[in-house]
């Protein structure tokens, strides 16, 4: 076996991997299967917002989705599109193919609600009666039965086009901790057939219909992860991890040292440039939600538009500090278009920009899973992973990058063809 290589030998010391949470680029090929021909996050918002994101343009955004307009002839980031080729459109599916899982069978769905029979077992579990038990949104489902769970006590569970069982209570009715023992009944019941991808405790406070508010206090209590995903060999590696929002909670901390919850976005983003002071090796995964859980999920298009530029600000206070040897890579893990009738999210390309200090833009085309980006962090780090295909050797900073061109063959890269595509 090769012996690894050093942490000093490898082109980069830190990788920024930062996910946009339901910013999808354009509907996948087979998207019309899962109700979402069609479906275009970031085209569709900017056709009815033009976005003023000169950052993201910067990095050449506007080359991977050209709806967005070209902008600089020569991009400061490589830019392509990720395929999403697991089974399913949901915040799991997405991460799990991130970190070199491929989904053949999609997590259970539940249009019509659950099984009684489940739902029976649930309340004898918990020992309260439970309100809903249908497919919503998570805000209308509160306004509607919000009320009746402050007479009752009973919770209120819901599901979606996603693979979720989430469990509302009011923070006054039902205390958060006892929410979330309750979800973490839920997690341990729902096995086998019913192994949903996620249970989710959604804690929400106010007087009543017109006021109620969903906290930052949600919690996740996600599928474990198959053995060998990316942060497993991360850890084997002694690669430190540092996760910011969900990360943590999709992969249940496996493989993570460090966790920094956020409150917004925008405290994510502060996080991140905070932490990268304290940080000078490893990978820093991040994800922001509240483009998905604010305004792709409530079909407000102003709002994701506005949340869209107030990233780019803030982006552009993030470049300035990255060194040498770090690569930031942005992507998301589905869609969630808020111009569409449904409030689910979308089945949609990922959209992926790579930015590395001193390295050239290019044109990465069409990845053929988001796997590719899994396994682009782990030859980052020199580690293995079984899925994917890296694009390392294409953004690599400049000298690193010339020095290996001299010294080993060009390799062909897997689907050439379609990095014609973009």
């Amino acid at each position: 076996m090769a012996e690894a290589a050093k942490p000093d030998t490898l082109p980069f010391r830190r990788v920024v991997l930062i996910v946009l949470d339901g910013v999808g680029a354009g509907a996948l090929p087979d998207a019309a299967r899962y109700g979402d021909a069609g479906a275009d996050t970031l085209g569709h918002i900017h056709a009815r917002q033009p976005l003023r994101i000169p950052n993201l343009r910067r990095l050449g955004i506007g080359h991977l989705h050209p709806a967005l307009g070209r902008g600089a002839a020569a991009p400061l980031g490589s830019y392509g599109r990720c395929a999403i080729v697991s089974d399913g459109k949901d915040t799991t599916t997405g991460h799990w193919e991130m970190a070199g899982i491929i989904l053949q069978q999609g997590f259970p769905t539940y249009p019509h609600g659950f099984p009684r029979e489940l739902i029976a077992a649930f309340e004898t579990r918990i020992g309260r009666p439970t309100l809903g038990n249908v497919a919503a949104s998570g805000t209308e489902i509160i306004e509607r039965l919000g009320a009746e769970h402050m007479r009752t006590g009973a919770p209120i569970v819901y599901t979606s086009a996603d693979s979720v069982f989430q469990v509302a209570a009011h923070e006054d009715v039902i205390p958060v901790s006892e929410l979330y023992r309750i979800c973490a009944i839920a997690r341990d019941l729902l096995q086998g057939p019913h192994r949903v991808g996620r249970v989710i405790a959604r804690p929400f406070t106010g007087p009543g219909p017109g006021r109620f508010q969903r906290t930052r206090r949600r919690h996740d209590y996600a599928v474990p992860p198959p053995e060998g995903m990316l942060l497993d060999q991360l850890a084997v590696a002694d690669v430190p991890v540092l996760a910011v929002g969900k990360i943590a909670d999709i992969f249940l901390g496996r493989g993570i040292q460090r966790h920094l919850p956020m409150d917004s976005n925008a405290h994510a983003m502060r996080q991140i440039e905070a932490a990268l002071g304290g940080f000078p090796r490893g990978l820093l995964f991040a994800n922001l939600v509240d483009f998905d859980m604010l305004y792709g999920h409530r079909n407000d298009v102003a709002g994701f538009a506005a949340a869209l530029e107030a990233f780019d600000a803030d982006l552009g206070r993030l470049l300035p500090a990255l060194r040498a040897a770090d690569l930031l890579l942005l992507t998301a893990d589905h869609g969630c278009d808020p111009t569409t009738a449904t409030t689910d999210h979308s089945r949609e390309y990922a959209p992926l920009l790579a930015y590395a200090p001193g390295a050239a833009g290019e044109n990465l085309g069409m990845c053929a899973s988001l796997a590719d980006l899994g396994k682009t962090v782990a030859d980052a780090f020199a580690v293995p992973l079984e899925h994917g295909d890296s694009f390392l050797p294409r953004i690599r900073p400049a000298p690193a990058r010339q020095a290996a061109q001299r010294q080993t063959p060009r390799r062909p890269v897997r689907n050439r063809r379609q990095r014609s595509e973009s």
